[in-house]
């Protein structure tokens, strides 16, 4: 079983930051963060195995956002900079313990959080 609890989420203006931070109990080889706006699909913005440190991330956060794994405090991490008005969403942490899947399908994913919102105005 592992559990994910996420936290970090808010308001900020477009051209702000925001971390997000994902506490993870149990074992898991993949941690994935994703976003979902209302009324679109959950789309992988994220992703990183946790034994290798091997990340993924979607062409629209490619230099504005960064994954990364806190081992000791069991944490995986999102920094978000330079957010525009489309990165807002309700982001959930998922996680899983297989290897080479596609990392960006929410279907893959046996293991969520409960989610955190993300407001970014304009």
């Amino acid at each position: 079983q592992v559990q994910l609890v996420e936290s970090g989420g808010g308001s900020v203006q477009a051209g702000g930051s925001l971390r997000l931070s994902c506490a993870v109990s149990g074992y898991a080889t993949i941690i994935v963060w994703f976003h979902q706006a209302p009324g679109k699909k959950r789309e992988g913005v994220a992703g990183i195995y946790t034994n290798s440190g091997l990340t993924y991330y979607a062409d629209s956060v490619k230099g504005r956002f960064t994954i990364s794994q806190d081992n000791a405090k069991k944490t995986v991490y999102l920094q978000m900079n330079s957010l525009k008005p489309e990165d807002t969403a309700m982001y959930y942490c998922a996680a899983d313990r297989w290897f080479g899947r596609t990392w960006y399908e929410a279907g893959k994913y046996n293991y969520w959080g409960q989610g955190t919102q993300v407001t970014v105005s304009s």
